[in-house]
């Protein structure tokens, strides 16, 4: 077994602990979760601003994690510090979508679906910044990263019933502008 590979094993809190003096470990949970960070930081800014928030959350856990003492989890502490990025970008600039950022499609017959999938991906993302960040954080907490209700109203530190409440309403907002948008939102 590789040092890669033992580290590969070990949960996120050990990681985080080795992470604090190994830049191996650390690697590890960049590998392991910038996917997800990404995903996060493209619904929220947009996918052209995605990849600074993303390198912005690591830079910022980098430093953080000596303070990181396990007490939520792992991914709960990194949902907070990416949506805290979202939210400087954000404040920065408009998010725009570089020409030389957009997908290319794998091959000639994918090329009409390929462009759908983009221009879907740019309208979701246009809604998600029309709703206030409180929303716009639940929807993408629930929906994107998939935590529980439970767990969003720990993270965001507010009562379940105002989760809910801010997903559903959220939810209804993001219905309404596909819906002016042209793209017929299914259930």
């Amino acid at each position: 077994m590789t040092l890669n590979d033992a580290l590969d094993s070990l949960s996120d809190p050990e990681l985080a602990r080795l992470a604090v003096r190994d830049e191996r470990a650390f690697e590890v949970l960049v590998t392991r979760h910038a996917p997800a960070v990404h995903r996060l930081a493209a619904l929220n800014v947009g996918p052209g601003a995605a990849d600074e928030v993303v390198q912005d959350v690591f830079v910022a856990v980098h430093r953080g994690l000596r303070g990181f003492r396990g007490e939520a989890q792992f991914s709960t502490w990194l949902h907070r510090i990416t949506l805290n990025a979202c939210t400087r970008a954000l404040g920065r600039h408009r998010p725009s979508v570089p020409l030389e950022d957009a997908p290319e499609p794998a091959s000639a017959q994918n090329l009409t679906r390929a462009a759908e999938v983009t221009q879907l991906r740019e309208q979701l993302s246009a809604a998600l910044r029309t709703l206030p960040p409180e929303q716009r954080e639940a929807v993408t907490l629930r929906e994107v990263s998939g935590l529980e209700y439970a767990e969003i109203a720990a993270l965001t530190g507010v009562e379940l019933g105002t989760v809910k409440s801010r997903i559903g309403r959220g939810r209804a907002a993001l219905r309404a502008w596909l819906t002016r948008a042209g793209v017929t939102p299914h259930d």
